[in-house]
């Protein structure tokens, strides 16, 4: 079975932390939920109160098949100042496992460095593809973006297909496409 942990910050758009775990965990991938902040309550955006499994700094990255960053905006400065946030994905990439950040997330991966010579989508705000463009990727505006070992989703409204991808790339095209029928996701 594989793995993915994902990182929720304050702030965090909660619709595309919570459709990546559910949609991860129909698929059969087993996912842990890392709070960054120091307490493993979470308020995101819209000020959803969020239990997460565990703590950024006590969750090895490296035990993981995938590293996953959710968006919103207060959510993804919140990540980008976490130096458990960076070391994971820093290690993840190094390790070849699967990097994922939707929305404002990619920014992060541009600030951490990971994005250079990558195509990869973002939030079409022109802050966040300049941010992206400076770390050296090509912005594609595509809804979602596989390059290697990275994924990148554009916002909420891609949520869906960002974390379909994942579960095609996690636990295989069958058990994703079977939770694209089961969720009548056309």
């Amino acid at each position: 079975m594989s793995s993915a942990v994902i990182y929720f910050a304050p702030g965090l758009e909660e619709c595309e932390g919570l459709i990546t775990v559910d949609l991860l965990r129909r698929a059969g991938v087993a996912v842990t939920v890392a709070a960054v902040g120091g307490e493993k309550t979470v308020v995101s955006s819209h000020k959803a109160v969020i239990t997460c499994d565990a703590l950024a700094e006590d969750v090895d990255p490296i035990a993981f098949d995938a590293v996953i960053l959710p968006g919103g905006l207060a959510g993804v400065a919140n990540l980008k100042a976490s130096a458990a946030v960076q070391n994971a994905c820093r290690q993840a990439a190094a390790a070849g496992k699967v990097v994922a950040a939707i929305c404002a997330a990619p920014s992060a991966l541009a600030v951490f460095g990971l994005l250079a010579g990558k195509k990869a989508t973002v939030y079409p705000g022109p802050d966040l593809i300049e941010a992206v463009r400076a770390g050296g990727a090509e912005y594609t505006a595509a809804p979602v973006t596989v390059d290697g070992n990275f994924i990148t989703g554009e916002a909420l409204g891609s949520a869906i297909p960002f974390a379909l991808t994942l579960a095609g790339v996690l636990a295989g095209p069958d058990k994703a496409d079977h939770v694209k029928n089961a969720i009548v996701c056309r």
